[in-house]
């Protein structure tokens, strides 16, 4: 699959997120992507280390992310205070400041195992 087809696309990259590369059936679909800013986590152990990446993107590229997520993991994006948290085969939509616009997210989170910390969707970059 040539992901390079994410980069050459004509569109408004208006929304911010933050991708662990961990999360992706294939990391090679972060080449295609507008990287700003790229961190690795200090776990002493190397194998579990997360390769975060900052990235800038459009809803055409969140949907074509969205292909390419594992089980038990997410995405989350932001545009100003609004939210779009990506899993595999669902989105959801939300906004920061009104928590209880977060229940349907945090509900489906919590049905995965994900622990409040990890349902936390900071909308600051790394």
């Amino acid at each position: 699959m040539n992901y390079e087809i994410l980069s050459k696309q004509p569109i408004n990259k208006g929304y911010i997120g933050i991708i662990v590369e961990e999360s992706l059936d294939d990391n090679r679909i972060i080449n295609g992507l507008d990287v700003r800013k790229m961190h690795i986590t200090n776990h002493p152990d190397p194998v579990k280390r997360w390769h975060m990446y900052e990235v800038h993107v459009s809803r055409y590229e969140m949907n074509e992310l969205s292909k390419h997520i594992t089980d038990d993991w997410y995405m989350h994006f932001w545009k100003g205070r609004d939210i779009i948290a990506i899993f595999k085969g669902i989105s959801f939509e939300f906004n920061y400041d009104d928590k209880s616009t977060w229940d349907n997210v945090l509900r489906y989170g919590r049905s995965l195992g994900l622990s409040e910390e990890q349902l936390d969707f900071p909308i600051s970059g790394l």
